[in-house]
């Protein structure tokens, strides 16, 4: 009897034995994280992170594959850091992936996530989103701010020509230029020089700290034990920073509507705004708030500034290294626009290889070389890893654009390989190809990028066009320094300082400036 037993016994024990390793070997299959360094105690991979995160992450792609894990402090922390991994990510499981993990920068300075960069995927943000997409960058509204752009570019040229043989910050004066045209888009006022009040200078003022608090480490943002501590004080100078942000765009706000109810025409952004309070966008009666006015307008100065200028500064700088890359641009630009009269953002579809060289620019130098976070909503499965549910996606744009099984001599300025004929003529900087995704990509692709795109070939087109470029000091194009700073944006370590030489006839630069 016991033998039949163990007999009729024996093979099931084995059957479920079996099954039983099956299921545990698939189980620890699924719950594998992608590879990646070591981590500390309690600070995780944060000493691996050095100066320069992206350059960092990049070396590690060598060592670990395309898709890493990193513990920072308590935080699952994944990178993308090639095409076909930025592609899973944001495509396949894009909706996944369309939420911001919580940190102390929006917390305390973006309106407590009531903004569109932070804001939680959901129904407000796709109000927020719409709205930002019908009224502020459609075609329409861009054309009706176009004259804007043109005056602050001409003004700048003068400027530029006004400098006679002194040296110029030409970062510094772009700078001023793109804050001055997003102003007037967005609240009717110049923040710098003839039209710029005290409040305007106040406010330039602010926007420079909050980019500089925006690109600290904030140990609390990982640790979020020692949060309350707040061990570096940076928490208390968002908070501080906040009010003085929130009483300036009050009263700006304030203005608006007391001039909106005698005027209805819409003279900015900001007055398009208050019209469309009241209105339901989401069917259940929920409108745009003040607060998410307020919100709006400071991710747009905080993310159309900086981005634009910098991304400017290098191109020319990458131009003055590669003298017969401007000549060529030069007389693409002196035989479409010629030399008798300035650039018209009309002329920018007609100008192919300034096109290229403005995609080879975002590609050596994207404005943010590692994206803003993103929040994995639900477990998921990337190139056989499992990623944990609440882990931060952070997407190496530097390291992508760079990466040699996509690029032909990646660390090389070659405008060339954007043209018709080349090996990435069809690659465009919209989100679609994800070997060049400078804006984004997916759901949270930039909302700004129409906008920004449009001023940075105006001003790139621009520059090229009206001026010859000498580095300032005598220096050679071949030593100009290229190194960069990590930040929020990617900036020159030295300011790009040379002398412009107006090579066009003196009647444009009077009709810039007008």
């Amino acid at each position: 009897m016991a033998t039949l037993l163990l007999t009729i016994l024996l093979p099931t024990f084995l059957f479920l034995l079996v099954l039983l390793l099956s299921l545990r070997r698939n189980h620890n299959r699924s719950s594998r994280l992608p590879p990646g360094p070591k981590p500390w105690p309690i600070l995780g991979n944060l000493p691996h992170m050095g100066p320069k995160p992206h350059r960092t992450l990049a070396a590690m792609v060598t060592t670990y594959g395309p898709i890493l894990h990193l513990r920072l402090g308590f935080s699952n922390v994944v990178v993308a850091a090639s095409k076909s991994v930025a592609e899973q990510f944001f495509k396949i499981h894009d909706a996944n992936f369309a939420s911001r993990p919580p940190n102390s920068g929006a917390k305390h300075m973006a309106y407590n996530y009531q903004d569109l960069v932070f804001a939680p995927y959901g129904q407000r943000w796709r109000m927020l989103r719409k709205i930002s997409s019908v009224h502020l960058f459609s075609a329409k509204a861009l054309e009706d701010y176009k004259h804007v752009r043109q005056e602050e570019v001409g003004t700048l040229t003068r400027e530029l020509v006004d400098a006679g043989t002194k040296p110029v910050n030409l970062g510094q004066l772009v700078n001023m230029c793109v804050v001055n045209a997003l102003g007037r888009e967005m609240i009717g006022r110049r923040l710098f020089g003839a039209g710029a009040d005290h409040k305007a200078e106040e406010f330039r003022s602010m926007v420079t700290e909050m980019m500089a608090l925006a690109g600290v480490f904030n140990l609390g943002d990982f640790v979020p034990a020692l949060d309350w501590l707040d061990l570096q004080g940076v928490a208390g100078k968002m908070k501080r920073l906040h009010k003085r942000f929130d009483t300036f765009l009050s009263s700006i706000l304030k203005e608006h509507e007391m001039m909106h109810g005698q005027d209805q025409k819409h003279k900015d952004m900001l007055s398009t705004l208050i019209s469309l309070k009241g209105t339901d966008f989401d069917g259940d009666g929920g409108s745009l708030t003040d607060t998410e006015i307020k919100a709006l307008l400071l991710n747009m100065f905080t993310a159309g500034t900086d981005t634009s200028a910098s991304t400017v500064d290098w191109a020319i700088a990458e131009l003055i290294r590669h003298p017969d890359a401007m000549t060529r641009a030069q007389e693409e630009l002196d035989s479409v626009v010629g030399r008798d009269r300035p650039i018209n953002e009309s002329d920018l579809s007609r100008l192919p290889y300034l096109q290229a060289v403005i995609k080879e620019n975002f590609r050596l130098h994207p404005p943010t070389p590692l994206s803003l976070p993103h929040i994995a909503s639900e477990s998921c499965e990337i190139n056989g890893y499992h990623i944990p549910k609440g882990s931060t996606l952070l997407t190496n744009i530097w390291a992508i654009a760079r990466d040699p099984e996509q690029w032909s001599d990646p660390l090389s300025f070659r405008p060339e390989r954007f043209l018709q004929g080349g090996e990435k003529s069809g690659v465009d900087v919209k989100g679609s190809d994800f070997e060049l995704i400078p804006f984004g990509a997916g759901r949270r692709i930039c909302a700004g990028l129409s906008l920004g795109l449009r001023m940075i070939q105006l001003l790139t087109a621009t520059l090229v066009h009206g001026f010859d470029w000498e580095l300032a000091g005598g220096i050679p194009p071949e030593k100009l320094n290229m190194e960069e700073t990590y930040g929020i944006t990617l900036q020159r370590a030295v300011p790009l300082v040379v002398h412009p030489k107006p090579r066009l006839a003196p009647s444009v630069y009077e009709l810039g400036s007008r």
